[in-house]
C-alpha cells in the first residue's frame, strides 16, 4: 500500500472514530438510566461537559477546516453554540433556573427527563406522558442527529476525493452545499433534543452564517471553475434536492 493510501485509511478510519464516539457518547450521556435522574446528580458533570465538547469540536473543526477569516468567525459562533449547550445540559442549566419561576416550580424537580424541555412541555400540556415526549424528543433529535453527522462526513469525503477539482459526484450530484446542511441538521437536533434560551437566540444567527457562507463559495467556485460551476449551479439545488437555490 502507498503511503498517500495508508494517509488516505487513516484519515477515513479518524473521521469513523469521532463520528461514532461522538454520537455514542451523546446519545448514551442523555439517555442515562432507565429511570429519571434527579436534578443534583445529572448536573454539575463537568468531566462530561469537557469530554463532549472537545469531541464535538474537534470533529466539525476537523470536516469544516476554516481557513478564512470569515470562516473562522462561523467556527467560533458555532463553538460558542455547542460550549453553552453542553454546559447547560450537563453543567449549570441557567434556562432552568429562569424558566422555573414562570411556570411556578422549583427548579430542583428538573431531574433528567424534566430537562428535555420540549417532552416537559408535552406533559404539562396534557399531551403526552412524560416518558413518552422524552422517547419521542429522543426518537426525533437522534436521527437529525445521525442524518446530519453522515451527510457531513460524506461530503468531506467527496471533497477529500476530488483534490482541488470541482466535486460533482456522490452527494454533490444533489446537493451543492452537504456540510452546510449536515451543519444545520445537527443544530436543529440539539434544538430539539435539549433547548436552551441562549442557544434559541444563537441558531438563527448560526443557521443564517451558513447560508451566507454557502453562497459566498459559490461566488468563489464560480471564479475559479468558471462556466462548469456555471452549468453545474443550474441543475443541482444548493440545500434541498429538486428545489432551486440561487
Amino acid at each position: 500500500m502507498s503511503p498517500q493510501a495508508i494517509r488516505k485509511v487513516v484519515r477515513v478510519g479518524i473521521v469513523a472514530a469521532v463520528i461514532g464516539l461522538t454520537f455514542l457518547g451523546l446519545l448514551n450521556a442523555v439517555k442515562g438510566h432507565a429511570k429519571d435522574v434527579p436534578f443534583e446528580e445529572w448536573y454539575g458533570n463537568w468531566a462530561v461537559v469537557l469530554t463532549t465538547s472537545i469531541l464535538l469540536l474537534a470533529f466539525l473543526f476537523f470536516l469544516t477546516r476554516p481557513r478564512r477569516p470569515k470562516e473562522w468567525r462561523g467556527a467560533s459562533l458555532s463553538a460558542a453554540f455547542f460550549i453553552s449547550l453542553f454546559t447547560e445540559m450537563f453543567g449549570i442549566p441557567l434556562t432552568i433556573y429562569l424558566l422555573a419561576p414562570l411556570l411556578g416550580v422549583e427548579p430542583g424537580i428538573f431531574g433528567m427527563y424534566e430537562s428535555h424541555l420540549w417532552a416537559y412541555l408535552l406533559w404539562r400540556a396534557g399531551v403526552m406522558s412524560l416518558p413518552a415526549g422524552v422517547y419521542l424528543v429522543m426518537l426525533v433529535s437522534s436521527a437529525l442527529l445521525f442524518l446530519g453527522f453522515s451527510v457531513l462526513a460524506l461530503g468531506w469525503k467527496e471533497v477529500y476525493r476530488g483534490q482541488g477539482r470541482l466535486v460533482t459526484t456522490g452527494l454533490y450530484a444533489r446537493l451543492r452545499h452537504p456540510q452546510y446542511l449536515g451543519l444545520i441538521l445537527i443544530v436543529i437536533a440539539f434544538l430539539i433534543m435539549w433547548p436552551t434560551l441562549l442557544t434559541l437566540i444563537l441558531a438563527p444567527f448560526l443557521i443564517g452564517r451558513y447560508i451566507l457562507l454557502s453562497r459566498e463559495e459559490d461566488r468563489e467556485l464560480e471564479k475559479e471553475f468558471g462556466d462548469e460551476f456555471s452549468r453545474y449551479r443550474e441543475t443541482v439545488a444548493g440545500f434541498i434536492p429538486s428545489t432551486s437555490y440561487r
